[in-house]
C-alpha cells in the first residue's frame, strides 16, 4: 500500500487540490448569487421567435425569481432538472433539438448566467427570449 501512495502521490494531490478547488468555487457561487427583491413589481418580457417576431409581455408579479412570474402568465414549460428548469417552450413554440434549437435568455441584452429558477427580478427589469439555432 505505502509503495502504492508512493508511486500515485501527484495524483492523490492533484485530485485533494480539485476537490478544494470546486468546494471554494461552490460556496463562492452560494454566497454571492444575486438578491431578490420582495414585493409588487412589473417585469417586461420580450419573446423573440424564429422568424425574427417579437411579442412583448408586461407581467406584474410578487415573485421574487424569474420562473414563477413566466410560470404564471403561462409563457414557458420544459424540464426539470438537478439544476432547475430546462426551459424548453416559450409562449407555445418548442425548440428544436434536431435543429439544434434552444432558448436564449437575456436581461437588457446581456446574457443571463442564471438559470430561470435563481434569476431575481426587480421592478421594471426588462427581459428577451431569443429562440437561437445552433449550439
Amino acid at each position: 500500500m505505502k509503495n502504492w501512495i508512493k508511486a500515485h502521490r501527484k495524483l492523490l494531490w492533484l485530485a485533494l487540490a480539485a476537490v478544494v478547488l470546486f468546494a471554494a468555487l461552490g460556496t463562492l457561487t452560494y454566497f454571492n448569487h444575486p438578491a431578490a427583491n420582495a414585493g409588487a413589481k412589473h417585469i417586461t418580457v420580450a419573446v423573440v421567435d424564429g422568424a425574427r417576431n417579437s411579442t412583448l409581455f408586461t407581467i406584474p408579479t410578487d415573485a421574487l425569481y424569474l420562473r414563477p412570474a413566466l410560470e404564471q402568465q403561462n409563457l414557458i414549460a420544459g424540464e426539470q432538472t438537478d439544476f432547475g428548469l430546462f426551459v424548453k417552450t416559450v409562449n407555445g413554440i418548442t425548440a428544436d433539438d434536431t435543429k439544434q434549437q434552444w432558448w436564449c435568455f437575456t436581461k437588457g441584452g446581456q446574457s443571463v448566467m442564471t438559470g430561470v429558477d435563481t434569476t431575481p427580478i426587480a421592478d421594471g427589469d426588462a427581459f428577451e427570449i431569443t429562440l437561437t439555432t445552433g449550439y
